[in-house]
Protein backbone atom coordinates (compact mmCIF):
# COMPACT_ATOMS: atom_id res chain seq x y z
CA UNK A 1 0.00 0.00 0.00
CA UNK A 2 1.19 3.38 -0.72
CA UNK A 3 0.67 6.40 1.13
CA UNK A 4 1.29 9.52 -1.24
CA UNK A 5 2.60 12.25 0.10
CA UNK A 6 2.93 15.68 -1.20
CA UNK A 7 6.27 17.52 -0.47
CA UNK A 8 7.34 20.87 -0.70
CA UNK A 9 10.63 22.53 0.73
CA UNK A 10 10.28 24.03 3.38
CA UNK A 11 13.64 25.94 3.84
CA UNK A 12 16.83 25.47 2.20
CA UNK A 13 19.78 23.76 3.75
CA UNK A 14 17.96 21.43 6.24
CA UNK A 15 20.35 18.55 7.46
CA UNK A 16 20.87 15.87 9.67
CA UNK A 17 20.32 16.35 13.39
CA UNK A 18 22.08 14.85 16.35
CA UNK A 19 20.92 11.68 18.51
CA UNK A 20 17.73 11.43 19.71
CA UNK A 21 15.46 9.35 21.99
CA UNK A 22 13.37 6.01 20.22
CA UNK A 23 9.97 7.59 20.07
CA UNK A 24 10.65 11.59 20.25
CA UNK A 25 11.98 13.57 16.61
CA UNK A 26 14.90 15.90 17.17
CA UNK A 27 13.01 18.83 16.22
CA UNK A 28 16.31 21.02 16.07
CA UNK A 29 16.38 21.93 12.33
CA UNK A 30 12.97 22.32 12.29
CA UNK A 31 13.21 25.32 15.08
CA UNK A 32 16.38 26.84 13.46
CA UNK A 33 14.46 26.74 9.55
CA UNK A 34 11.36 28.30 11.68
CA UNK A 35 14.05 31.19 13.48
CA UNK A 36 13.24 29.29 16.67
CA UNK A 37 9.67 28.89 17.16
CA UNK A 38 8.49 26.48 19.78
CA UNK A 39 6.16 23.42 18.51
CA UNK A 40 2.44 24.10 20.08
CA UNK A 41 2.10 20.33 19.96
CA UNK A 42 4.04 17.52 18.77
CA UNK A 43 2.24 13.82 18.11
CA UNK A 44 2.19 10.79 16.30
CA UNK A 45 0.94 11.34 12.08
CA UNK A 46 -1.22 9.01 10.00
CA UNK A 47 1.79 7.66 8.08
CA UNK A 48 4.36 5.96 10.22
CA UNK A 49 7.47 6.83 10.95
CA UNK A 50 6.37 10.64 10.68
CA UNK A 51 5.33 12.81 14.04
CA UNK A 52 2.60 15.89 12.97
CA UNK A 53 3.83 19.12 14.69
CA UNK A 54 2.03 21.93 15.06
CA UNK A 55 3.79 25.59 14.96
CA UNK A 56 0.68 28.19 15.52
CA UNK A 57 -1.66 27.88 12.38
CA UNK A 58 0.63 25.80 10.48
CA UNK A 59 1.14 21.49 9.75
CA UNK A 60 4.57 19.62 9.21
CA UNK A 61 4.81 15.93 9.61
CA UNK A 62 8.52 15.33 10.57
CA UNK A 63 10.92 12.52 10.10
CA UNK A 64 11.83 9.89 13.09
CA UNK A 65 15.60 11.13 12.73
CA UNK A 66 14.12 14.92 12.74
CA UNK A 67 16.32 15.20 9.34
CA UNK A 68 13.01 15.39 6.53
CA UNK A 69 10.14 17.77 6.71
CA UNK A 70 7.20 17.25 5.22
CA UNK A 71 4.93 20.32 4.17
CA UNK A 72 2.03 18.80 2.37
CA UNK A 73 -0.69 16.81 2.66
CA UNK A 74 -1.27 12.99 3.36
CA UNK A 75 -3.89 11.04 0.94
CA UNK A 76 -5.15 7.86 2.37
CA UNK A 77 -5.87 5.65 -0.93
CA UNK A 78 -7.61 3.04 0.54
CA UNK A 79 -10.20 5.64 1.84
CA UNK A 80 -9.79 8.57 -0.88
CA UNK A 81 -9.12 11.11 0.92
CA UNK A 82 -7.06 13.63 2.33
CA UNK A 83 -6.39 13.18 6.06
CA UNK A 84 -4.37 16.37 6.51
CA UNK A 85 -7.37 18.36 5.80
CA UNK A 86 -9.42 17.72 8.49
CA UNK A 87 -6.44 19.10 11.18
CA UNK A 88 -5.65 22.12 8.74
CA UNK A 89 -9.15 23.03 9.86
CA UNK A 90 -9.19 22.01 13.45
CA UNK A 91 -5.99 24.55 13.59
CA UNK A 92 -7.43 26.98 11.67
CA UNK A 93 -10.50 27.28 14.50
CA UNK A 94 -8.59 27.27 17.39
CA UNK A 95 -5.86 30.03 15.79
CA UNK A 96 -8.93 32.43 14.87
CA UNK A 97 -10.52 31.79 17.97
CA UNK A 98 -7.47 32.53 20.04
CA UNK A 99 -7.23 36.18 18.66
CA UNK A 100 -10.34 36.76 20.76
CA UNK A 101 -13.64 38.57 20.02
CA UNK A 102 -12.62 41.60 21.67
CA UNK A 103 -10.06 41.77 18.76
CA UNK A 104 -12.45 41.25 16.15
CA UNK A 105 -15.54 43.94 14.27
CA UNK A 106 -18.60 41.59 15.09
CA UNK A 107 -22.23 42.06 13.21
CA UNK A 108 -24.48 39.84 14.97
CA UNK A 109 -28.27 38.90 14.37
CA UNK A 110 -30.62 40.66 16.70
CA UNK A 111 -32.07 37.17 17.19
CA UNK A 112 -31.60 33.69 17.26
CA UNK A 113 -27.57 33.12 16.21
CA UNK A 114 -27.60 29.91 13.42
CA UNK A 115 -23.77 30.08 12.55
CA UNK A 116 -20.74 31.99 13.27
CA UNK A 117 -18.59 33.11 10.28
CA UNK A 118 -15.10 34.92 10.44
CA UNK A 119 -14.90 37.01 7.52
CA UNK A 120 -11.50 37.87 6.36
CA UNK A 121 -12.19 41.64 4.73
CA UNK A 122 -10.23 44.39 2.82
CA UNK A 123 -11.94 47.82 3.07
CA UNK A 124 -10.98 49.02 -1.04
CA UNK A 125 -12.19 45.08 -2.27
CA UNK A 126 -14.88 45.03 -4.36
CA UNK A 127 -16.94 41.95 -3.27
CA UNK A 128 -16.08 42.43 0.53
CA UNK A 129 -18.31 45.91 -0.33
CA UNK A 130 -20.38 43.95 -1.73
CA UNK A 131 -20.76 41.26 1.31
CA UNK A 132 -21.18 43.82 3.58
CA UNK A 133 -23.98 45.89 1.68
CA UNK A 134 -26.10 42.64 2.93
CA UNK A 135 -24.56 42.20 6.24
CA UNK A 136 -28.35 42.61 7.33
CA UNK A 137 -29.61 39.86 5.03
CA UNK A 138 -26.83 37.53 6.42
CA UNK A 139 -27.92 38.50 9.92
CA UNK A 140 -31.64 38.37 9.23
CA UNK A 141 -30.27 34.63 8.24
CA UNK A 142 -29.09 33.96 11.78
CA UNK A 143 -25.45 34.20 10.57
CA UNK A 144 -23.22 36.40 12.96
CA UNK A 145 -20.30 37.40 11.49
CA UNK A 146 -16.98 38.11 12.68
CA UNK A 147 -14.84 40.38 10.53
CA UNK A 148 -10.69 40.58 10.66
CA UNK A 149 -9.07 42.97 8.58
CA UNK A 150 -6.79 41.49 5.52
CA UNK A 151 -5.67 44.55 3.95
CA UNK A 152 -4.55 42.58 0.09
CA UNK A 153 -1.94 45.62 -0.27
CA UNK A 154 -0.40 44.72 2.69
CA UNK A 155 0.57 46.47 5.65
CA UNK A 156 0.95 50.46 5.86
CA UNK A 157 -0.83 51.04 2.60
CA UNK A 158 -3.99 53.09 2.17
CA UNK A 159 -6.31 49.79 2.67
CA UNK A 160 -4.30 48.78 5.94
CA UNK A 161 -4.38 52.42 7.15
CA UNK A 162 -8.58 52.62 6.47
CA UNK A 163 -8.87 49.76 8.54
CA UNK A 164 -6.84 51.12 11.38
CA UNK A 165 -8.93 54.50 11.14
CA UNK A 166 -11.98 52.10 11.80
CA UNK A 167 -10.53 49.82 14.51
CA UNK A 168 -9.53 53.27 16.43
CA UNK A 169 -13.20 54.75 15.85
CA UNK A 170 -15.60 55.72 18.34
CA UNK A 171 -18.04 53.26 16.43
CA UNK A 172 -16.43 50.49 14.75
CA UNK A 173 -19.29 49.29 13.11
CA UNK A 174 -20.42 52.43 11.81
CA UNK A 175 -17.45 53.15 10.52
CA UNK A 176 -16.87 49.87 8.70
CA UNK A 177 -19.48 50.40 7.12
CA UNK A 178 -19.55 53.90 6.24
CA UNK A 179 -15.58 53.09 4.46
CA UNK A 180 -17.28 50.08 2.53
CA UNK A 181 -19.51 52.32 1.12
CA UNK A 182 -16.53 55.02 0.21
CA UNK A 183 -16.78 57.34 2.72
CA UNK A 184 -14.08 58.89 3.85
CA UNK A 185 -13.63 58.79 7.54
CA UNK A 186 -11.47 60.25 10.41
CA UNK A 187 -8.20 58.79 9.94
CA UNK A 188 -7.02 57.68 13.05
CA UNK A 189 -4.16 55.54 14.74
CA UNK A 190 -3.86 53.41 18.13
CA UNK A 191 -2.78 50.26 19.76
CA UNK A 192 -4.77 47.59 16.93
CA UNK A 193 -5.05 44.42 15.68
CA UNK A 194 -5.16 45.02 12.07
CA UNK A 195 -0.87 43.59 11.53
CA UNK A 196 -2.13 40.31 13.28
CA UNK A 197 -5.36 39.91 11.58
CA UNK A 198 -3.15 40.37 8.16
CA UNK A 199 -0.28 37.59 9.02
CA UNK A 200 -2.60 35.18 10.31
CA UNK A 201 -4.48 35.14 7.14
CA UNK A 202 -1.30 34.77 5.65
CA UNK A 203 -0.12 32.13 7.83
CA UNK A 204 -3.50 30.06 7.11
CA UNK A 205 -4.02 30.42 3.42
CA UNK A 206 -5.90 33.29 3.23
CA UNK A 207 -4.76 34.74 -0.58
CA UNK A 208 -7.58 36.85 -1.75
CA UNK A 209 -10.74 38.65 -0.10
CA UNK A 210 -13.56 38.24 1.43
CA UNK A 211 -12.19 34.97 2.36
CA UNK A 212 -14.97 33.33 4.35
CA UNK A 213 -13.75 30.75 7.48
CA UNK A 214 -16.80 28.37 8.38
CA UNK A 215 -17.54 27.15 12.04
CA UNK A 216 -15.96 23.83 10.93
CA UNK A 217 -12.61 25.28 9.49
CA UNK A 218 -13.30 25.18 5.94
CA UNK A 219 -12.02 28.39 4.07
CA UNK A 220 -13.89 29.53 1.73
CA UNK A 221 -13.07 32.03 -0.99
CA UNK A 222 -14.65 34.47 -2.40
CA UNK A 223 -18.18 36.30 -2.50
CA UNK A 224 -21.41 33.99 -1.58
CA UNK A 225 -24.73 35.87 -0.84
CA UNK A 226 -26.66 35.09 2.28
CA UNK A 227 -29.12 31.79 1.04
CA UNK A 228 -26.04 30.07 -0.35
CA UNK A 229 -23.74 30.71 2.23
CA UNK A 230 -26.61 29.96 5.11
CA UNK A 231 -27.23 26.44 2.97
CA UNK A 232 -23.49 25.64 2.96
CA UNK A 233 -23.41 26.29 6.80
CA UNK A 234 -26.34 23.66 7.10
CA UNK A 235 -24.77 21.07 5.13
CA UNK A 236 -23.61 17.80 7.27
CA UNK A 237 -20.02 18.30 7.91
CA UNK A 238 -19.90 21.30 5.64
CA UNK A 239 -18.17 19.00 3.19
CA UNK A 240 -17.01 20.80 -0.24
CA UNK A 241 -16.42 24.18 -0.92
CA UNK A 242 -19.24 25.52 -2.81
CA UNK A 243 -17.71 27.94 -5.56
CA UNK A 244 -17.64 31.57 -5.09
CA UNK A 245 -19.76 34.12 -7.30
Amino acid sequence: MRILIAVAALAAGLGATGSMAADVPDLTTLKEALGGQEPDTVRDAPVKGLYEVVIGPQLYYLSEDGRYVVNGSVIDLDQGADVTEPRRAEIRVDSVDAVGEENMVIFAPEGEVKHTVTVFTDIDCGYCRKLHSEIAQYNDAGIRVRYLFFPRSGPETESYLKAVSVWCADDRLNALTLSKQGVAIDQRTCENPVKAHYELGRSIGVSGTPAILTESGQLIPGYLPAARLSEALTQDGQAGSPDPA
